[in-house]
């Protein structure tokens, strides 16, 4: 069969599926959820070992040390996948819920209900765990969901599927409703882009490339998962041991994620206190500092930023430091280099974290936290399904409100058209 065919055939099966879930009970799709996430625990020792063979395959492929972080399983790691599930099993069902009604002159009541999306194609990189987060999310939210992640990561991704789909069979969820394409080739996604007859959303989680990709050849809306170019500015007014574990963490405890800081923004006020240490602690934990030439001058021993350091996404142990003048210096920087996705001010000054939050335009801005905090699961959202950085119908942290549309339902008693 050729890819045309297997890619529109896996679609169009998927696409019946998702009609009957989007009709199926609470209790069922809680109850496949659950059996999803035992399968994934009593199978963990599987699903290590098919990671491995990715893992052993990644050495020839040249993947960067983010890449590899993101592919990597581990038994903690599948223990968060499972625990993810049971998040989103505990969760309200979003569908049917009437967001509100009111009655019209002539008597008729107008009302907005939340129902499925329909069918979701997604198409990622590297990270296995998105396989879990992303098919629990549309299924309980009524979706449907094709999968297409990346061949770096095939093995681990299509045992998987099998789990949660056996899983979903024997709880009642209707056969193809998680869909998984295994065929590495990428003409593969070229033609996922082109089923606009059977897909109804398109949401990319990847690289900058992958993103561009998608949204010139997709016939198909596409809500986009986009780089993270994030920043901390210290302010004038902050608390700078609080300062420091934020931007510690926000850099350090987890790089290769989109919601890592990359860029460190200081004000002049507190720079000469603030930079030593920070920059100290940071060469400790082997990051690399670029920094400006205001920076340089209080803080030598670092590398000379380049205009281009400032609109990278490294998604490693790099950092770039300018030292401001103002939070309003701060300000005219994020949205000069900033890709919209998290933000962040450390003060306790009142008036500018509240002006901060007004004026910064991100899917998150954070006062005194950590960007890595710009998340589905520590908001409260169960698992997400990616960090929309556009702003028609979603941003931020996708969850289940997010992978559902509206309806108007109309109650009469006859009314008719004059």
């Amino acid at each position: 069969m050729d890819i045309k065919q297997y890619v529109s055939d896996k679609a169009k099966k998927a696409k019946a599926a998702s009609r009957a879930l989007a009709n199926i009970s609470t209790e069922i799709k809680n109850n496949a959820l659950f059996k999803m996430a035992a399968g994934l625990e009593k199978e963990s020792s599987r699903l290590i070992s098919e990671n491995q063979k990715d893992l052993l395959e990644a050495g020839g492929k040249g993947l960067s040390r983010a890449m590899i972080d993101r592919l990597t399983l581990s038994a903690d790691r599948v223990k968060a996948m499972a625990d993810g599930l049971r998040e989103v099993a505990a969760l309200p069902d979003p569908v049917g819920e009437v967001l509100k009604m009111w009655r019209r002159p002539n008597g008729m009541e107008v009302g907005r209900m939340r129902v499925p999306i329909g069918l979701i194609g997604i198409i990622y990189e590297s990270r296995p765990n998105v396989t879990a987060d992303t098919a629990a999310l549309c299924l309980k939210s009524g979706n449907g969901v094709i999968l297409r992640g990346g061949s770096e990561a095939v093995h681990s991704n299509k045992a998987i599927v099998e789990l949660l789909s056996k899983a979903g069979a024997e709880a009642g969820i209707p056969e193809g409703a998680v869909s998984f394409i295994e065929n590495p080739d990428r003409a593969c996604v070229m033609e996922m882009l082109k089923l606009n007859q059977f897909i109804d959303l398109i949401i990319p989680r990847g690289g900058e490339g992958l993103i561009r990709m998608v949204s010139e050849n997709s016939t198909i809306p596409v809500i986009k998962h986009d780089k993270g170019i994030c920043h901390v500015y210290v302010d004038g007014k902050a608390d700078l041991a609080m300062a420091e574990e934020i931007c510690f963490n926000a850099k350090v405890q987890r790089p290769g994620t989109c919601n890592a800081m990359e860029t460190m923004l200081v004000n002049q006020e507190v720079a000469k206190t603030f930079l030593p240490a920070i920059v100290g602690r940071m060469k400790k934990a082997g990051v690399e500092i670029r920094g400006c030439s205001k920076t340089r001058a209080i803080v030598p021993d670092i590398t000379a930023a380049a205009d281009k350091d400032w609109d990278t996404e490294y998604n490693d142990l790099v950092l770039n430091v300018r030292t401001v003048a103002s939070m309003e210096e701060a300000m005219e920087h994020i949205a000069a280099h900033g890709s919209q996705h998290s933000e962040a001010i450390v003060t306790n000054d009142y008036q500018n974290a509240h002006r901060f939050q007004r004026e910064v335009d991100a899917s998150a801005v954070f006062v005194n936290a950590s960007t890595r905090l710009n998340d589905g699961f520590e908001f409260g959202l169960g698992a997400e399904i990616g960090i929309s950085t556009t702003r028609i119908h979603a941003r931020g942290p996708m969850g289940l409100e997010e992978l559902t549309s509206t309806k108007f339902i109309v109650f009469g008693n006859g009314q008719i058209r004059k």
